[in-house]
Protein backbone atom coordinates (compact mmCIF):
# COMPACT_ATOMS: atom_id res chain seq x y z
CA UNK A 1 0.00 0.00 0.00
CA UNK A 2 0.59 3.98 -0.85
CA UNK A 3 -0.11 7.01 1.12
CA UNK A 4 0.94 10.86 0.38
CA UNK A 5 -0.39 13.07 2.90
CA UNK A 6 -0.81 16.53 2.35
CA UNK A 7 -0.13 19.42 4.91
CA UNK A 8 -0.20 22.88 4.60
CA UNK A 9 -3.34 24.47 3.63
CA UNK A 10 -5.31 27.50 4.76
CA UNK A 11 -6.77 30.68 4.54
CA UNK A 12 -4.43 33.67 3.36
CA UNK A 13 -4.83 37.41 2.57
CA UNK A 14 -4.42 38.18 -1.53
CA UNK A 15 -0.81 38.94 -1.49
CA UNK A 16 0.35 36.17 1.48
CA UNK A 17 2.08 32.86 0.83
CA UNK A 18 1.53 29.21 1.62
CA UNK A 19 3.61 26.45 1.88
CA UNK A 20 2.25 22.69 1.14
CA UNK A 21 4.22 19.32 1.81
CA UNK A 22 3.38 15.78 0.46
CA UNK A 23 4.97 12.64 2.09
CA UNK A 24 4.78 9.27 0.46
CA UNK A 25 5.17 6.32 2.41
CA UNK A 26 4.56 2.74 2.47
CA UNK A 27 5.98 0.03 -0.35
CA UNK A 28 7.71 1.93 -2.83
CA UNK A 29 10.53 1.03 -5.13
CA UNK A 30 11.08 4.28 -7.12
CA UNK A 31 9.41 7.64 -7.71
CA UNK A 32 9.30 9.07 -10.99
CA UNK A 33 7.42 12.49 -11.24
CA UNK A 34 5.69 14.36 -7.94
CA UNK A 35 3.69 16.99 -8.31
CA UNK A 36 0.98 19.15 -7.74
CA UNK A 37 -2.93 19.79 -9.33
CA UNK A 38 -5.75 21.70 -8.09
CA UNK A 39 -9.44 21.58 -8.61
CA UNK A 40 -11.36 25.04 -8.39
CA UNK A 41 -15.27 24.71 -7.70
CA UNK A 42 -17.02 23.74 -10.90
CA UNK A 43 -13.75 23.67 -13.10
CA UNK A 44 -11.55 20.47 -13.60
CA UNK A 45 -8.77 19.67 -12.00
CA UNK A 46 -5.66 21.49 -13.40
CA UNK A 47 -1.65 20.66 -13.92
CA UNK A 48 -0.27 23.07 -10.90
CA UNK A 49 3.25 22.05 -10.89
CA UNK A 50 5.63 19.08 -11.13
CA UNK A 51 8.82 17.75 -10.91
CA UNK A 52 10.49 14.33 -11.83
CA UNK A 53 13.46 12.03 -10.66
CA UNK A 54 16.27 14.55 -12.09
CA UNK A 55 14.73 17.37 -10.91
CA UNK A 56 13.05 18.49 -14.28
CA UNK A 57 10.33 21.20 -13.40
CA UNK A 58 6.89 22.12 -14.92
CA UNK A 59 4.77 24.78 -14.05
CA UNK A 60 1.19 26.04 -15.09
CA UNK A 61 1.26 29.39 -16.87
CA UNK A 62 -1.04 30.91 -14.23
CA UNK A 63 1.51 30.07 -11.50
CA UNK A 64 5.04 30.65 -13.04
CA UNK A 65 7.23 33.34 -10.89
CA UNK A 66 5.29 32.70 -7.85
CA UNK A 67 5.32 29.17 -6.91
CA UNK A 68 8.28 26.79 -6.77
CA UNK A 69 8.73 23.13 -6.23
CA UNK A 70 10.96 21.32 -4.71
CA UNK A 71 11.84 17.95 -3.57
CA UNK A 72 13.55 15.78 -0.95
CA UNK A 73 14.38 13.03 -2.83
CA UNK A 74 15.74 10.82 0.37
CA UNK A 75 12.40 11.51 2.23
CA UNK A 76 10.21 11.31 -0.92
CA UNK A 77 8.33 14.66 0.04
CA UNK A 78 7.52 17.02 -2.28
CA UNK A 79 6.94 20.63 -1.53
CA UNK A 80 5.19 23.75 -3.23
CA UNK A 81 6.12 27.40 -1.85
CA UNK A 82 2.95 29.48 -3.18
CA UNK A 83 3.58 33.15 -3.22
CA UNK A 84 2.21 36.09 -4.41
CA UNK A 85 -1.55 34.45 -3.56
CA UNK A 86 -4.48 35.08 -5.38
CA UNK A 87 -8.13 34.62 -5.17
CA UNK A 88 -8.05 32.93 -8.19
CA UNK A 89 -5.55 30.13 -6.55
CA UNK A 90 -8.40 29.23 -4.43
CA UNK A 91 -8.51 25.58 -4.76
CA UNK A 92 -8.34 21.95 -3.59
CA UNK A 93 -4.72 20.92 -4.00
CA UNK A 94 -4.05 17.57 -5.01
CA UNK A 95 -1.07 15.96 -4.79
CA UNK A 96 -0.08 12.99 -6.42
CA UNK A 97 3.07 10.08 -7.45
CA UNK A 98 3.74 8.90 -10.34
CA UNK A 99 5.65 5.57 -8.87
CA UNK A 100 6.61 1.68 -8.73
CA UNK A 101 5.61 -0.11 -6.05
CA UNK A 102 8.19 -2.87 -6.57
CA UNK A 103 11.49 -3.77 -9.59
CA UNK A 104 9.31 -4.42 -12.81
CA UNK A 105 6.23 -3.30 -11.89
CA UNK A 106 4.21 -0.76 -13.97
CA UNK A 107 4.46 2.32 -12.63
CA UNK A 108 1.07 3.75 -11.01
CA UNK A 109 0.12 7.28 -9.90
CA UNK A 110 -1.35 8.18 -6.41
CA UNK A 111 -2.86 10.95 -5.20
CA UNK A 112 -3.04 12.47 -1.72
CA UNK A 113 -6.89 13.18 -0.07
CA UNK A 114 -6.62 16.77 -1.16
CA UNK A 115 -6.25 20.08 0.98
CA UNK A 116 -8.07 23.19 0.64
CA UNK A 117 -6.27 26.83 0.09
CA UNK A 118 -8.53 29.58 0.13
CA UNK A 119 -7.40 32.99 -0.73
CA UNK A 120 -9.61 35.81 0.33
CA UNK A 121 -9.34 39.03 2.27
Amino acid sequence: QVQLVESGGGLVQPGGSLRLACSASGSIFSINAMGWYRQAPGKERELVTAINSVGRTNYADSVKGRFTISRDYARNTVYVQMNTLKPEDTAVYYCYADLRMYNYSPITTYWGQGTQVTVSS
